[in-house]
């Protein structure tokens, strides 16, 4: 990134806002250079707040994930993850609206207006830019969007492929007002480790089962415990339903199982060290229709 010599540091907030799966959390991901949030193919996968923090020089940026704001969501949890991500309109320097590319849907129209009716100050990423069979349909999408609204910027890009992060960091930063960092150099996101062992897990639950179980299971480490070669996690991966535990588990508990395998190799990347992971699935019916339920599964909306 291109910086001016004794020029004040800048140091803000960017909130990334898009409907569900345009790639938002893929995207924090790699402008911060380390995993943080889950990422998946399927919507909705994002259920906190997450803040991802990119320092280059003399400029910080705190980026801030949210959740896909579905506006067809009727259940109080989804409805709550909604007014998660809305409140970034207004909480945050500038705003990054994350579409995918060559596809303009009723819920990107409506997020733009929402975001006009904010004010705020709107940076468009076009991604998955790598995807699109036919490159030449990227300038006519690019100028139909510019049409819409006066963005601080637009611009094409790839989380997966890291196509075009530099220049959106540019761009990004220029938004930001001059001040202080306000976290250490060294500082990937505000989240502690036991939470990013819980959306590994469940990154892959959302990954290995069907449409509608995934969404109603949320997961809370139980205990943690470091000896000189090896971390032993404790998580519990609580459901709504009896029968819901059934398939999280599996015939002959194959299900949790792999689940439990594919989520301690990653973790082992991630804290750079043996782990011993054991699963428990425990039912708690209606958690995602009880306010106080949601608060105490740890989601934060």
């Amino acid at each position: 990134m291109s910086t001016e010599p004794n020029r004040p540091s800048r140091c803000g907030y960017i909130g990334i806002v898009g409907r569900p799966n345009v790639g938002k959390s893929t995207l924090l991901n790699a402008l911060v250079g380390e995993k943080i949030a889950a990422t998946t193919r399927k919507p909705q996968t994002t259920r906190h707040r997450i803040l991802g923090i990119v320092t280059r020089g003399a400029d910080q940026l705190i980026l801030v994930d949210t959740p896909g704001i579905d506006t067809r969501s009727g259940k109080l949890l989804g409805r709550l993850l909604n007014q998660s991500a809305q409140a970034v309109f207004s909480d945050c320097d500038a705003v990054l609206f994350v579409v995918e590319a060559d596809r303009w849907e009723d819920g990107d129209a409506q997020i733009l207006d929402m975001l006009k009716a904010a004010g705020a100050k709107v940076v468009l990423a076009i991604n998955k830019v790598d995807r699109l069979p036919r490159k030449e349909a990227l300038l006519p999408f690019i100028e139909k969007l510019r049409g819409l609204h006066e963005f601080a910027d637009i611009l094409p890009v790839s989380g997966l492929r890291h196509v075009n992060l530099e220049p959106l960091v540019d761009v990004l930063t220029g938004c930001l007002p001059e001040g202080v960092h306000l976290f250490p150099e060294d500082e990937l996101t505000d989240r502690s480790q036991r939470f990013r062992v819980t959306e590994v897990i469940r990154e892959q639950l959302l990954e290995r089962l069907g449409q509608e179980v995934p969404y109603a299971t949320v997961v809370e480490v139980e205990s943690w415990r470091d000896t000189p070669s090896v971390t032993h996690i404790d998580a519990v991966i609580w459901v709504e339903r009896d029968s819901q535990k059934a398939i999280v588990v599996g015939k002959g508990g194959r299900m949790i199982k792999n689940v439990g395998i594919a989520a301690r190799e990653t973790l082992e990347d991630i804290l750079e060290r043996k782990v011993m992971l054991r699963l428990w699935v425990k039912v708690r019916e209606g958690w995602q229709g009880d306010a106080d339920s949601i608060r105490r599964m740890g989601i934060d909306p």
